[in-house]
């Protein structure tokens, strides 16, 4: 299949063909139709496979169908959970409708609301927002949604991660209600599905891939490390093989700083990206590192969506996310449009139960190697992460690794539970706590 036999104009076609683009991939060539065709698609693929052009693409073509859409409000609205996202997405649409002419604008915060609000009054066609931002704006009645009649979900799944819910719903009633609405997100989930079944009319549902699937061009590996030599392992691993362009994923924005100034001080230039940065500080240190200028960026999840850097080959999980699905996105910045990529996760006691529930959800054990000179103390005892679901008995030590050759096997402790979930995590009655005691009585006999 070819970009030309999904009828896309000529205009759009050159600007594909400048990008270096032959072929659509699976999501495009399935959600490009559907979206032509005015049909609602809820649609999934995993990370770095295309999902914005899946949406863009269409979008693009039908506006410039309609000829002259000067004074016609904005017709296209795409909503991202993050400010980085929202940037990504203005760019992609800048960049395949550069030979349509076409107002492209993006709202976010972290940026001052004049020049965006000088921006919407000259006019704009297809409008980018964080839901945040774009409340905001409507707030003070300097933007009207009214003419809107292609809505876009982009990384739904995070927005409702992130309590979007509401905002969305807010900003849905401003559109017209005959709208086409499109969700994309890499993972499906139970609330997404809701969400669907309220927003979507009889929607084509679009999935070439498992739902929380990993690229196969991604290799993943768990190094077991003891928490006070997680930054010694990072070093040594970054200076050892050479990686000249590094990805690191903290659990906190505090934990982003404090390991960024420690790799400077091992000699390896890092900057951050999190919330507490202002929108010009995180575009500035993702530029430096595009550019080479900086070997390592440590980010918070904020950057686990959002972030396309041609040629990432290393993604390192210096802590593992408390959101299983999380990791999905955040190893899905590397292996990006067809490169290889490697995702590295460094794992302390603590985080053992976090490695099982991101295993629960890929359905794959991830292999797991013991760096010679890094091996874990195993008397060491695991200590509590904050925001993190835990076990119902506050255990954690339910994986035990032991060398064997360069691999590690993982053993399960048979008396561990499950981790927690609102049935588990109720008091047992007398009368099953009577009826466990006995049983254990007799198993010991």
């Amino acid at each position: 299949m070819s970009f030309e036999s999904l009828g896309l104009s000529d205009k759009l076609l050159r600007a594909i063909a400048n990008e270096g683009y032959e072929t659509p991939t699976p999501i495009q060539a399935k959600a490009i139709p559907a979206v032509l065709a005015g049909h609602d698609v809820l649609a999934s693929a995993q990370t770095g496979t295309g999902k914005t052009a899946s949406f863009t693409l269409p979008i693009l073509h039908r506006l410039s169908e309609m000829g002259n859409t000067r004074d016609r409000g904005i017709r296209a609205l795409v909503l991202t959970p993050t400010r980085e996202l929202a940037a990504q997405v203005e760019n992609s649409i800048k960049t395949y409708g550069k030979y349509v002419p076409l107002r492209i604008a993006s709202i976010y915060g972290g940026t001052r609301m004049g020049p965006q609000i000088s921006r919407l009054r000259k006019g704009v066609d297809v409008l980018v927002a964080t839901p945040g931002r774009l409340l905001d704006h409507l707030g003070q009645g300097t933007v009207d949604l009214s003419a809107v009649d292609t809505l876009v979900l982009d990384e739904a799944d995070r927005m409702l991660d992130m309590g979007f819910i509401h905002d969305i719903r807010k900003v849905i009633e401003h559109t017209a209600s005959d709208r086409q609405t499109l969700l994309f997100s890499a993972t499906f989930s139970r609330q997404i599905r809701k969400l669907a079944d309220d927003l979507l009319k009889s929607p084509e549902v679009v999935e070439v891939a498992r739902s929380n699937a990993v690229a196969e061009n991604v290799t993943q590996v768990v190094h077991p490390v003891d928490r006070h030599r997680k930054r010694e392992l990072l070093s040594h691993m970054i200076g050892s093989k050479d990686w000249r362009r590094v990805l690191v994923f903290t659990r906190t924005k505090h934990g982003a700083n404090r390991l960024a100034e420690q790799l400077k001080s091992d000699g390896l230039s890092s900057d951050t990206i999190h919330g507490n940065k202002s929108q010009g500080a995180r575009a500035k240190a993702l530029e430096s590192f595009k550019r080479g200028k900086v070997r390592v960026l440590v980010a918070t999840d904020v950057a686990a969506r959002g972030l396309d850097i041609d040629e990432l080959p290393h993604v390192v999980n210096f802590d593992l996310p408390n959101v299983a699905e999380d990791y999905v996105h955040r190893i899905g910045r590397t292996g990006r449009a067809g490169n290889e990529g490697d995702a590295i996760s460094l794992v302390c006691v603590d985080e053992h139960y976090l490695l099982r529930n991101i295993e629960r959800l890929l359905k794959q054990n991830i292999p797991s190697t013991i760096v010679p000179g890094y091996e874990p103390d195993p008397t060491i005892e695991p200590q509590p992460i904050p925001g993190a679901k835990r076990p119902s008995n506050g255990g954690g030590r339910n994986k035990s690794y032991s060398a064997r050759g360069n691999q590690s096997r993982r053993s399960r402790n048979p008396n561990q539970e499950r981790p927690s979930s609102p049935q588990r995590d109720r008091k047992p009655s007398p009368a099953s706590s009577l009826k466990k005691r006995v049983s254990s009585a007799n198993s010991s006999r």
